[in-house]
């Protein structure tokens, strides 16, 4: 394996000091600090026992800046409390994964340099494109995802914006056991460029992912792919206290570097959200289209937010070789205040699957959430319940969160 620490990489970037302007200028201190205790159970058919994972994950570093100039950096260390389940790593296959292995670990250590029109940040960070379908932080997991890169974001002109980025490590959410097709980390050259415009009807953004995952024992190289598209994300007002939120995207991925496959497949979405005096209607497509049917040859996104999408019971990780299909509504209502509860929001979704060749229908999925602040703290209860058909074996996860930051 070949990377670079994320500490070395920050340290390498020690020249942006020669921006900072001559003479003395006040250096403020800030603590990071965040935790988490979460419970997940999961019970899926097909497996003799059932999964209670009970972990703690802390977050704690320092912010020190100095005019346009700053450094984070952030240790984290995940502890399960209760490990009746398999973490990918360790534990008996015999019950279902839950993904948060324990871990200690460097999680961003990073040098950044900022003016109102230009951001380079250079070490371990974290980075979150969009709506984090390609690329993202997957937040939701202990051990989330960050890069060992150098990012550049750059705003020329108002309403136009170029980010672009070059990582040569991704850390990923196995942690420091990570071995085989679950790396600690993979390395290899990824470049991650979106370009932004803020157009009346909505931010147009054109993207390049070309997505390195280069270690053999990561499916034989065969996660590398190079992807180019759009997206339109706006929103407009209806009437008083009525909005419509709207978000359309195409993209096309092929094989790249030293993926052994040779294939093209295509991407789209198409999402709507009625918002009506606190109820929020919401409707959409996505697809992740199949090449050939081989294993390998559809959309993936090895390092977009995945949980975000598809259902929260994660039978879609990987996309199928057939491709999937996600057609999907759902709705909400929420309070600003409820006595002493801000923020308070109940949701629920359904999702039917379907594959986007050979006509399957792998299965259909019901979500539910409710979560609200105590001051501090983020609580939430989420609920998945996955009916399979043609595709995996019907699922049902419970989580409860507390989230408390600094």
């Amino acid at each position: 394996m070949r990377y670079t620490t994320g500490m070395g990489a920050a340290l390498a970037a020690a020249p942006m000091l020669a921006c900072a302007p001559a003479g003395a200028q006040e250096i403020t201190v800030k603590p990071v600090v965040e935790t988490r205790l979460r419970y997940e159970h999961v019970d899926q058919d097909g497996l003799a026992e059932t999964a209670d994972a009970l972990t703690m994950r802390a977050r704690a570093g320092v912010q020190a800046s100095s005019g346009r100039l700053s450094a984070t950096v952030v240790a984290q260390g995940t502890l399960a409390v209760v490990d009746d389940y398999y973490d990918g790593l360790n534990g008996a296959a015999t019950r279902p994964l839950v993904a948060d292995p324990q871990n200690v670990a460097l999680y961003l250590a990073q040098l950044q340099y900022r003016t109102k029109a230009f951001t380079l940040t250079a070490g371990r960070q974290k980075i979150a494109l969009d709506d984090e379908r390609f690329v993202g932080n997957i937040a939701f997991r202990d051990n989330a995802q960050t890069f060992d890169a150098v990012r550049a974001e750059i705003a020329p002109v108002k309403g136009v914006k170029l980010d672009i980025s070059y990582a040569w490590s991704v850390r990923t959410i196995w942690g420091i056991d990570g071995n085989s097709a679950r790396q600690q980390a993979v390395s290899g050259d990824n470049v991650l460029a979106n370009l932004s415009w803020a157009s009346p009807v909505g931010t147009l953004t054109g993207f390049a992912y070309l997505v390195d995952q280069d270690e053999a024992a990561v499916q034989g190289f065969r996660q590398s792919s190079r992807t180019y598209g759009a997206r339109l994300a706006g929103s407009r007002p209806l009437a008083a206290a009525v909005g419509l939120a709207y978000q359309f995207a195409y993209a096309r991925q092929w094989d790249y570097h030293r993926n052994p496959n040779d294939y093209a497949a295509d991407y789209w979405l198409a999402d709507v959200t009625l918002d009506l005096k606190g109820w929020k209607l919401n409707a959409g497509r996505e697809v992740l289209g199949a090449s050939d049917g081989l294993a390998f040859t559809s959309f993936q996104t090895p390092l977009g937010t995945n949980f975000k999408f598809q259902g929260w019971a994660d039978k879609f990780l990987t996309t199928p070789a057939n491709g999937v299909r996600d057609f999907y509504l759902g709705g909400g209502y929420g309070w600003k205040q409820l006595g002493p509860l801000s923020g308070v929001a109940l949701q629920a979704s359904w999702h039917r699957f379907d594959s986007d060749r050979s006509s399957l229908h792998y299965g259909n999925e019901v979500d539910l959430l409710a979560s609200a602040k105590v001051k501090k703290t983020a609580v939430s209860l989420r609920y998945a319940h996955y009916d399979a058909r043609r595709f995996g074996a019907d699922t049902d996860k419970v989580w409860l969160q507390l989230d408390w930051t600094y």
